[in-house]
């Protein structure tokens, strides 16, 4: 970096003690917060639940909606603020963009927030996406018929995640009856192809246009949510640094800040497809809490403020799995044995023996790391939690992590 470039990246450095702001008070929120308070920065939270988790443990707790102005006015008195998910309104990111140091910008952020934009901007760059076509009326599915085959799945082209706004099409009349049933909203038809796998890579990028790119993980799901994810992933390394050069060109393009995730589709022909992105840490990448240098968290915080990104290097094999809050509900239905009372109110625990004081995990060279998100209720698919398997064999973490998946 030349000594022009350098002295602007240093203008734009805040160091601990600095005020950091946060919009969303989700499990992505909390442990955000978490990273910026071990690296001695106050962190003020806008979320609209009392009890979110981000909001328990942070400086302040705006509690309020993200398009209360005199909560957006208090939060851009922070020396910089980013967000834990992207479906904040446009108008508020465009608020705080010209009242303090926002990131990532509300553009990129309007982009992730609409499937067909998403894809057309990749497109447009160089990479490449399942082949789909946008639907906006029902007549537009047959017509879509020219670009696309069926089996398709047709997605809600704003605000679905966790396989939410998503119907799987047999045919013509399957894509018409799903359109129909999702409310006939701006929706995408994606041709389903046969996978071989999917990966995630998340990385950060500097306003300096520097670039921390985490190992790529390989991910499976159930039900359209995250079940677990493998890393160092179990794909072909070329195919995987396509997939980082692809991430990397997304983030160039949209002059990202900040850490984003890319999900990539690894189809039987061996073509490495874009699926969507994610302007914030990822579920993907909570693997970094314990097997890496540093976690996408403390990468997001080193971006927000403007300091150097250093290399995110892989310190053991890991597997994590996710905790959804259908294991809590379960055992509302148990005997005590089965699982652990709560206070009143509170959700009724799992039976943390089977995880924690296990012999067999630790005969097998796996270490096992709980992390709970701190959520007072449960509900079916919500993310309550996750845990880490670290091992120099990342057979065994998969079999540990699988064992305790069905008795936990």
């Amino acid at each position: 970096m030349n000594s022009q470039a350098s002295n602007c990246a240093d203008s734009l450095a805040l160091f601990p003690g600095a005020h950091l702001g946060v919009l969303g008070g989700g499990q992505l929120g909390r442990m955000f917060t978490k990273s910026a308070l071990q690296m001695g920065y106050s962190v003020t939270v806008l979320d609209p639940g009392k009890e979110c988790p981000a909001g328990q443990i942070a400086t302040h707790h705006l509690c309020a909606e993200y398009n209360d102005r005199q909560a957006l006015s208090s939060i851009a008195r922070c020396d910089a603020v980013t967000i834990e998910f992207e479906n904040i309104p446009l108008e508020s990111l465009q608020y705080l963009t010209a009242h303090t140091r926002l990131a990532p910008k509300p553009d990129a952020v309007a982009i992730a927030q609409d499937r067909a934009r998403e894809k057309k901007f990749a497109r447009d760059h160089g990479i490449a996406t399942v082949p789909y076509a946008f639907i906006e009326a029902s007549s537009d599915v047959a017509a879509c018929c020219q670009a696309i085959e069926f089996p398709a799945i047709l997605k809600t082209a704003r605000l679905g995640y966790d396989g939410k706004g998503q119907v799987v099409c047999e045919n013509l009349a399957d894509a018409v009856k799903a359109f129909e049933s999702l409310g006939s909203v701006d929706c995408v038809l994606e041709q389903r192809i046969e996978l071989d796998a999917e990966i995630s890579v998340v990385l950060a990028r500097g306003f300096d246009g520097s670039l921390s790119i985490c190992p790529v993980a390989e991910n499976q799901h159930e039900r359209g949510i995250l079940d677990v994810s493998i890393v160092p992933a179990r794909v072909d390394q070329q195919l995987q640094k396509k997939a980082i050069a692809m991430a990397s060109s997304l983030a160039d393009a949209l002059d990202y800040a900040g850490v984003l995730a890319v999900e990539f589709f690894i189809s039987s022909d061996g073509e490495v497809l874009m699926n969507e992105m994610a302007p914030r840490p990822h579920n993907s990448g909570h693997y970094t809490l314990d097997a890496t240098t540093l976690s996408q968290f403390d990468m997001q915080v080193l971006a927000l403020c403007g300091l150097q990104l250093p290399a995110c290097s892989l310190l053991s094999p890991v597997v994590m799995l996710n905790l959804l809050g259908d294991r809590w509900i379960a055992n509302e239905h148990q005997s005590g044995e089965h699982g652990q009372p709560g206070e009143p109110g509170q959700p009724i625990q799992p039976n943390w023996h089977n995880l924690l004081n296990d012999t067999a995990v630790s005969a097998q060279e796996v270490t096992q790391i709980l992390h709970l998100y701190g959520k007072t209720s449960a509900r079916a698919g919500r993310k309550m939690g996750h845990v880490n398997f670290l091992s120099p064999h990342v057979e065994n973490a998969i079999a540990v992590a699988k064992g305790i998946k069905s008795i936990l």
